[in-house]
């Protein structure tokens, strides 16, 4: 008997060895990989900053259904705004409008989500995005300014004051989502190395991982073209190779 429940043990070991294997497995491709709703986000900033309203249209349908709720595809749209302009995202609101429409004449019901809350404004904007921005880079802001902010103040100003406080600030989507929305605007117009350079290695700091930042360059590919998904990925080796040596 006991030689039988020694054997039954073993069993009962082993296959819990299996299950702990599987999850841990799981839990490591998970880390490593983008999940539907950023995935989604990725191509709808593309295709927004791209102007290209049919396919937008293919993938908001997509990212509903994938469970992102109004409020966070508005959200992500207003914010693709700093780097593409307001023509193209109020372009995408409306093709937008006009997939609720559809879906909701078709009987779907989608999530509205959450409304952003409203900011803490304790302090000034500009010292708000100052902070905001230190955390994004993890980077104190002390050394005298230089380039453009040196020599357009107003430029740097407004970024500060709108870009990443009246815009970064708001809750409805994390830092990874609105860094992932940046660099896939950033990459979507072109010639624009060294910001998408500088958002790559925020999307580093805020915890996206290397190969979540592979995998944001196949999901944009087909959207931007080959000249253009080559020109990011050239960038995010010579980030990635920076780190490195870092």
């Amino acid at each position: 008997m006991r030689i039988l429940n020694m054997k039954t043990l073993g069993v009962i070991l082993g296959c819990i060895l299996v299950v702990v294997s599987k999850i841990s497995a799981q839990e490591s491709t998970s880390a490593s990989s983008l999940d539907a709703k950023q995935t989604n986000l990725i191509a709808i900033a593309a295709q927004t900053a791209k102007g290209d309203l049919d396919g937008l249209k293919t993938s908001l349908n997509t990212g509903l259904t994938a469970g992102l709720t109004i409020s966070e595809i508005k959200e992500a749209i207003v914010h693709c705004y700093a780097y593409c302009g307001f023509p193209r995202s109020i372009r995408a609101l409306q093709t937008f409008i006009v997939v609720l429409e559809e879906r909701k004449a078709k009987g779907i019901n989608d999530l509205p989500g959450v409304e952003a809350s409203p900011v803490d404004a304790d302090n000034t904007k500009y010292e708000r995005g100052k902070a905001v921005l230190e955390k994004l880079t993890g980077v104190k802001e002390t050394d005298p300014k230089k380039g453009y902010a040196a020599f357009a103040p107003i430029m740097e100003k407004f970024l500060k004051e709108h870009l990443f406080a009246d815009i970064f600030e708001r809750d409805v989507l994390t830092y990874k989502d609105r860094e992932l929305l940046t660099v896939s605007v950033i990459a979507s117009i072109g010639d624009a190395e060294p910001m998408l350079s500088s958002h790559l290695n925020i999307c580093l700091n805020v915890g996206l991982s290397p190969a979540q930042l592979n995998e944001f360059l196949e999901v944009i590919k087909p959207i931007v073209g080959k000249k253009k998904s080559k020109a990011a990925q050239v960038v995010l080796a010579e980030v990635l190779n920076s780190k490195k040596k870092a």
